[in-house]
């Protein structure tokens, strides 16, 4: 594997471990982590401190025993999980709305994925590009690795090349050809759904490239010979096909993402609902009376209770997250990075 050239600061990082503040853990709570799992983190988290405030917080545990409380704590849930699942299906009819189009919308729909295709197909010199967006992207990667690639092989077989040229040409070409191979295994067999695909794409830091590989041309354009600098225009073009195809896809998983967190909220609605008016009609805290480990078992009980009653909210708040988040490090396109760059000096126009 070849070393990277490029910069290994945490701005501009290949990998978006380096590029997140809070590393791995908090890496996996954002995106990574499985939506369910982290959901019940939270769950978990909540139900504990809300034990821990009620049994070494100030206040009396004896208002339990007093129904108010308890109906004013799952009245709002109950409203709140029918809110829930209305904004679910608002958001249910964007999706839908963009697949129920009369057909010329359609036709036109397939008319651009098909020239954006015959495009990309031109660029990299193949006849018929795959349909599946993991395999798509990883052909696009790779073609930029084999552009990489390419260049470095010219480089090396001119030898009146200017030294300082070769070297800058060839640090930019192998961070490429290393960062590429390392991608495209990551792409390699994975099935659109799920995050992995989304989350490789997104570890391409195509944007960087392209200001990187423009920096180049542009600091050596009276020196470049014109075979190295038409090997870099066409580098530089397969990258600028990359944002495109990974906007499409994200735009697509963004919609499956939405149709799966309004699946498990119909799943998880009617029970939530059940347990909450359960807890407002029936339960009383006198029937659980008692101590665990120094814990009142109706404080137990009621804070059980009310995490299932919140579960949809915490299932909404879990893939609200990873969208949000994604959509956060994705708002630009091309060569346009709205996060803070290691470009030390380099501020202005050049």
């Amino acid at each position: 594997m070849r070393k990277s050239g490029e910069s290994a600061s945490d701005e501009t990082s290949n990998t978006m471990v380096d590029r997140v503040r809070g590393g791995r853990p908090m890496l996996w709570f954002l995106v990574e982590g499985n939506r369910v799992l982290v959901a019940c983190v939270m769950l978990a988290v909540s139900y504990a401190l809300l034990v821990v405030l009620g049994t070494f917080g100030p206040g009396s545990i004896s208002k339990l025993f007093d129904p108010a409380p308890i109906a004013s704590t799952f009245t709002p849930t109950i409203i709140g999980i029918i809110m829930g699942v209305t904004l679910i299906l608002t958001f249910n009819q964007f999706v839908l709305a963009e697949e129920l189009g009369p057909v010329g919308d359609q036709r036109e729909r397939m008319a651009g994925a098909m020239e954006f295709r015959r495009d990309t197909e031109d660029a990299v010199d193949r006849t018929t590009s795959p349909p599946e967006p993991s395999a798509f992207l990883r052909g696009l990667v790779d073609a930029t690795g084999d552009r990489a690639d390419e260049l470095i092989a010219t480089l090396e077989s001119d030898p009146d090349l200017d030294e300082a040229v070769r070297q800058d040409v060839r640090e930019y070409a192998e961070g490429i050809a290393a960062d590429a191979e390392r991608v495209a295994d990551k792409l390699e067999g994975k099935q659109f759904g799920q995050f992995e695909v989304v989350k490789a794409a997104l570890e391409y830091n195509y944007s960087w490239k392209i200001y990187t590989g423009n920096r180049v041309r542009n600091r050596h354009e009276e020196t470049l010979p014109h075979d190295i600098d038409a090997q870099l225009e066409e580098l530089l073009e397969v990258l600028s096909f990359f944002g495109p195809a990974r906007e499409h896809f994200k735009t697509l998983y963004f919609r499956w993402e939405i149709i799966t967190l309004s699946r498990s909220l119909a799943y998880l609605a009617l029970p939530a609902l059940a347990v909450s008016a359960y807890m407002i009609l029936v339960f009383e805290v006198g029937d659980v009376a008692g101590v665990i480990a120094g814990f009142d078992q109706g404080l137990l009980f009621v804070g059980l209770a009310f995490a299932v009653g919140v579960t949809p909210f915490a299932i909404f708040l879990s893939y609200i997250l990873r969208v949000v988040t994604v959509a956060k490090w994705t708002l630009a396109i091309g060569p346009f990075i709205l996060r803070e760059t290691d470009r030390g000096e380099d501020v202005g126009w050049e």
